[in-house]
């Protein structure tokens, strides 16, 4: 029995100095890695322990593996912290699952102050928000995080909090992005009207109008704003 308990002493001691991570490691892992063209992941530590912030879960705990290398549940990935050799630059890195495959250095650290467009949105940065948009289309127009009905929906979904302001940028952003869609002219001109400015409304509406004469909507909706004027 004395035994028993001593092997799960043993256990005990070994677990602890397993989870144990060491200061230049900690100084190194830590920061704010781009999972994508706007999305970040965040690793930070507690006590020494390694969490990660992502997708809205602000404490992801990784399970050490081995000093180098985690397993982050709520991904179902092996993650290691490398340095890409032919740049010198830090990544969070997703370990290959098949022997003799060559690692993919997935997710950049950004540099302090770094931000995605998303980023820029939440802190009304919106001038920059809109060059870091472009600056995704320009590098890959089919990227998910500038898709128009994503930035719509995103633009309603503020505009129902009464965010106006906000609405309005991500409105004109999209408008940026698609400036031969109607329908994103229709929804800044909604935004517009619903913050009291008639006169943008109807221009906005205007131009929805003349990209899409069919456009059933922007009439009705030119007819009433314009009885205000």
């Amino acid at each position: 029995m004395k035994f028993n308990y001593f092997l799960i002493f043993l256990a005990f001691l070994f677990g602890c100095k397993n989870n144990s991570n060491n200061p230049e490691f900690i100084k190194n892992a830590t920061g704010r890695y781009l999972y994508n063209s706007d999305e970040v992941i965040r690793v930070y530590f507690e006590e020494n322990e390694m969490f990660l912030a992502w997708r809205g879960a602000n404490k992801i705990k990784p399970l050490k593996v081995d000093d180098a290398t985690f397993f982050v549940k709520e991904m179902n990935e092996k993650i290691q912290f490398l340095t890409n050799p032919e740049n010198q630059t830090a990544y969070m890195v997703l370990m290959p699952k098949e022997e003799n495959k060559p690692i993919v250095y997935n997710f950049r650290k950004l540099k302090d102050g770094e931000m995605v467009p998303s980023e820029y949105l939440e802190n009304k940065e919106f001038d920059k928000a809109l060059e870091g948009y472009l600056a995704i289309k320009k590098k890959d127009s089919s990227d998910s995080a500038i898709d128009e009905k994503y930035l719509n929906s995103l633009g309603y979904e503020t505009l129902r909090e009464k965010n106006f302001e906000e609405a309005k940028a991500i409105f004109k952003i999209n408008a940026a992005l698609y400036p031969n869609s109607s329908n994103v002219y229709d929804s800044l001109g909604e935004a517009y009207m619903k913050s009291g400015d008639t006169l943008m409304a109807i221009e906005n509406y205007q131009i929805s109008l003349t990209l899409d004469s069919g456009n059933f909507r922007a009439k009705q909706q030119l007819k009433k704003l314009k009885k205000k004027v």
